[in-house]
């Protein structure tokens, strides 16, 4: 295996940037692809050499393995980083990366398939002896065998897709009644979404938690936890918030759960970054749900907390360098807590809010990472992932956390979309993440957009006749106006003109 001196990141936006800071800091050259739409984005002007995809959607640019391998050959790269998304679980690109003579920065293509078809990593870590919920053990070929599974393990049931994650092709089934329409809607879906139509059949757990164990693993098969993150923060399946970590996980049931991660890591031979993810229910049962075998969106809350560069990790285990620490070496220091800041109306049903980005002031101080993949005047597009930034705040506790990130969220000043801030400000300040009594359940069972509209509508009102009012003096005394720093429509701040 070679030495890596250039990457090519096969990616955009935001993860985009962060591999290519990490490289930049360890001397290694740096190749962008980008879209049409992409050209002006910051992960391509910071990048030392750039190559464009011609095209706009993702499925004929960052998806296109073809043009992602001819750009790596064209600039000489050594290595390709898949980053999140796109390609970074797909086993036939990571097999044709190392065909092709390039080092793919991920795991090998057997993990990534094991892995990958959720169906087939059930049957395997059920022989590690990793519990998992009750239900189908491979995919269901029909409606009457899943009706039949559903009946032995009891309503509510999951339907979800075989070959994909994210929310897609995922039903939740209350009675027998509903169920052949969720069957079809979720085929449907999943064939989409992974061209895989398989889904199975599994019980839906009460009160769920969503928790997750970062693991990593060197070629030698040294493998060890980073910890846990707790992610059941979520609108439409997909995370908002997370933190680590979890407030309910105490120190047995870390134990044992980072045991049956690491277990589940060493069953399919895993090297690199990877995450375990499980649920545990209100008994504080966990159960494996699945493995993720890439970089999670939400790497930063550990970075915080531990110290450690995953992105430089990543780098040196596909370089064939060893783990450079212990399992006992890796410690936990405070906690930390990540909001996603995507372009959503998240006080109507968190609908898409495309459009250029007019205004985008970040917060900032001891403890404030923002990782943003789009600039002020640059656009939210219509054709990717509608993610602006990742806000994440380090603190000595989880309740310094929550205040800095309240403190953090009020500084964040976006205009020209909506966004999920408003969203993000509810959630720290309500009683149930507080206590650290929620769960995935969250936004159905506590989410009042309403209420926020309400407050927004007065705070609107008060800024308009405020603006008036400091016009009028200002014409009277000739003095210039002073901001109220009051909120107004699309997250302006009215400023001293």
């Amino acid at each position: 295996m070679g030495q890596i001196n250039k990457v090519l990141i096969a990616n955009r936006g935001e993860i985009a940037v962060r591999i290519i800071r990490t490289c930049k800091e360890r001397g290694i050259g740096t190749v962008a692809i980008y879209s049409d739409v992409d050209q002006l984005s910051p992960h391509v002007l910071i990048a030392d050499e750039s190559v464009p995809l011609e095209g706009i959607s993702s499925t004929d640019t960052y998806l296109n393995q073809n043009k992602v391998i001819e750009a790596a050959r064209l600039t000489e790269s050594d290595a390709i980083h898949p980053g999140y998304g796109f390609l970074s679980e797909n086993a036939s690109f990571a097999r044709r990366c190392s065909d092709e003579g390039f080092i793919f920065i991920g795991p090998s293509p057997e993990s990534i398939e094991m892995m990958g078809d959720k169906t087939r990593a059930r049957e395997l870590i059920a022989k590690s002896g990793v519990p998992y919920p009750p239900g189908s053990k491979s995919e269901i070929s029909n409606i009457e065998e899943g009706k039949m599974i559903a009946e032995q393990i009891g309503y509510p049931v999951l339907i979800k897709a075989a070959a994909g994650g994210g929310g897609k092709g995922m039903r939740i089934i209350r009675e027998s009644d509903t169920f052949e329409a969720g069957f079809k809607t979720a085929r449907s879906e999943a064939k989409n979404a992974f061209g895989d139509e398989r889904v199975f059949v599994e019980k839906y757990l009460e009160e769920p938690r969503h928790i997750e164990f970062q693991i990593f693993a060197d070629q030698s098969g040294k493998t060890v936890h980073l910890f846990e993150r707790e992610c059941s923060i979520q609108r439409r399946h997909q995370k908002v918030v997370e933190e680590a970590p979890s407030p309910i996980i105490d120190s047995k049931l870390r134990a044992m759960m980072a045991e049956a991660a690491i277990s589940v890591a060493k069953s399919c031979n895993y090297t690199g970054a990877g995450t375990v993810e499980f649920m545990v229910d209100k008994h504080k049962r966990f159960y494996f749900l699945e493995m993720n075998t890439r970089l999670q969106v939400e790497h930063p809350v550990t970075e915080m907390i531990t110290g450690l560069d995953l992105v430089g990790l990543q780098i040196d285990v596909a370089n064939g360098k060893p783990l450079p620490f212990s399992q006992n070496d890796v410690q936990q220091r405070g906690h930390a807590i990540e909001c996603r800041i995507y372009a959503e109306d998240s006080l109507n049903q968190f609908l898409p809010s495309t459009g250029l980005l007019l205004r985008h002031r970040i917060p900032s101080g001891p403890g404030v990472r923002v990782d943003a993949g789009i600039e002020e005047g640059g656009e939210v597009s219509i054709h990717y992932d509608p993610m602006i930034s990742k806000l994440t705040v380090h603190a000595a506790d989880r309740d310094q956390a929550i205040r800095k990130m309240l403190r953090a969220l009020s500084e964040y000043e976006i205009g020209g979309v909506q966004t999920t801030i408003p969203f993000c400000k509810f959630v720290l300040n309500s009683k149930s993440f507080i206590e650290g009594v929620y769960d995935t359940h969250f936004v159905q069972d506590n989410y009042k957009p309403e209420e926020i509209k309400e407050k927004k509508d007065v705070l609107d009102a008060i800024a308009i006749v405020s603006s008036f009012i400091k016009m009028n003096k200002k014409n009277q005394s000739n003095e210039p106006v002073i901001s109220g720093n009051q909120d107004i429509g699309g997250w302006w701040k009215i400023r001293k003109r």
